[in-house]
């Protein structure tokens, strides 16, 4: 490498995005006396929705910092729990994390989401529009100037990403209290309000009912509820807090 360059050093959990840097967590880096230490980190790989310290020469910097040749900086992973200022704690998650946004409404977590790609631009400037956190597996969304708040999730698997989330952010949950469908709010309902909408053995089975305020739909303790009820026990468990 020619020029002038800096020393960075990536905090384990942030090296998954820098695989030049691994196993030490070590890179070098060229610099211009121009572009900002938060670019650099940037055109490395790491989300700057995935920084939390900037330290240069051991002392904390903003990613507005421009570094000069010869520096030495550490890069630290967002702490947790995270702490996200100015408005009530809502999330926005693209195309790809249905089953995570169906899992955050179930346990009562303002969850916005489309099951068309809206696209980046979109997806940006919603987030930015209504202050909502965006949830993402594309980094390229989350480096998008206009994003009001965004974070990354690292796993695949939805019990993983619901953890993951939850540690994260720590929201309140309400389980029970949201539509799954459309995340409207629920209230509760009669048999006699919904029996348009029921089926006849639906009827005969159940007595207790809810219906989303936005879309309507009705929802009962049917087939699939146990399941359900162990990814409530579970989420309430992991995260400390009681029923």
């Amino acid at each position: 490498m020619n020029g002038p360059e800096i020393h960075v050093e990536f905090a384990p959990g942030l090296r998954l995005f820098v695989p030049r840097a691994r196993p030490t967590g070590t890179v070098r880096a060229a610099t211009d006396g121009v572009s900002t230490l938060g670019h650099v980190v940037e055109s490395l790989g790491v989300p700057l929705t995935e920084v939390g310290a900037l330290l240069v020469d051991g002392r904390e910097v903003p990613p507005g910092h421009v570094p000069a040749d010869g520096e030495s900086v550490t890069v630290r992973a967002v702490e947790h729990p995270q702490r996200v200022p100015g408005a009530p704690l809502r999330f926005l998650l693209d195309v790809h994390l249905g089953t995570l946004a169906r899992r955050l409404r179930l346990l009562g977590v303002d969850t916005a989401y489309e099951s068309t790609d809206l696209g980046d631009p979109a997806l940006a400037a919603l987030s930015a529009a209504e202050k909502r956190v965006m949830l993402s597996r594309d980094r390229g969304l989350l480096r998008r100037r206009e994003l009001w708040s965004g974070a990354y999730v690292y796993s695949t698997r939805p019990d993983e990403q619901l953890r993951e989330v939850l540690d994260r952010f720590r929201p309140e949950l309400r389980p029970w209290t949201r539509c799954t469908a459309c995340n409207g709010l629920l209230r509760e309902a009669s048999k006699e309000e919904l029996a348009d909408r029921l089926e006849g053995g639906t009827q005969r089975s159940y007595d207790v009912f809810a219906q989303c305020t936005a879309c309507g739909r009705a929802y009962w303790k049917g087939a699939h509820h146990e399941q359900l009820e162990a990814i409530v026990e579970r989420a309430l468990t992991e995260s400390g807090r009681d029923r």
